[in-house]
């Protein structure tokens, strides 16, 4: 079996991270590519705790709780004791997060629409079943 193709998805991905933090980073704006994961999941699934955001976003705990710190500070996210966990809180997008979603959004569409250019949709549809498949069997 050949192994390459492990380096091939972790570099590929290495570069998307990196080219997505220069947009980022061109326009000024002030989050991390792991944050904006953060926040485009609670922008598409609402409010939800920090053990949520762990599995949704691929991230252990304590990296979850750094993210989740500095977006507070940002006043990008709220942060509000769980009322049925006190060990949880709940997480949701702020008016300023829901704000910066706008504005990255589509910028992020179209570098993704980039990085995705002369691929048939039978060559995403191999990717996406490849890359599901390969989750699946690391589980």
């Amino acid at each position: 079996m050949n192994f390459n193709y492990g380096f091939i998805l972790e570099s590929t991905a290495k570069k998307i991270k990196l080219e997505l933090q220069r947009k980022f980073n061109e326009i000024g704006v002030d989050i991390t590519v792991d944050q904006w994961v953060v926040l485009l999941e609670l922008h598409q699934h609402s409010t939800q705790n920090q053990v949520e955001l762990c599995e949704r976003c691929a991230k252990d705990a304590p990296t979850i709780t750094r993210i989740i710190e500095l977006l507070v500070k940002k006043e990008l996210i709220l942060r509000e004791e769980c009322k049925t966990d006190r060990r949880k809180f709940n997480i949701s997008l702020s008016k300023k997060g829901k704000n910066l979603i706008q504005k990255l959004l589509p910028l992020v569409i179209e570098f993704r629409k980039q990085g995705w250019n002369n691929l048939t949709e039978k060559d995403i549809a191999h990717i996406e079943r490849i890359t599901r498949k390969i989750k699946e069997n690391l589980k």
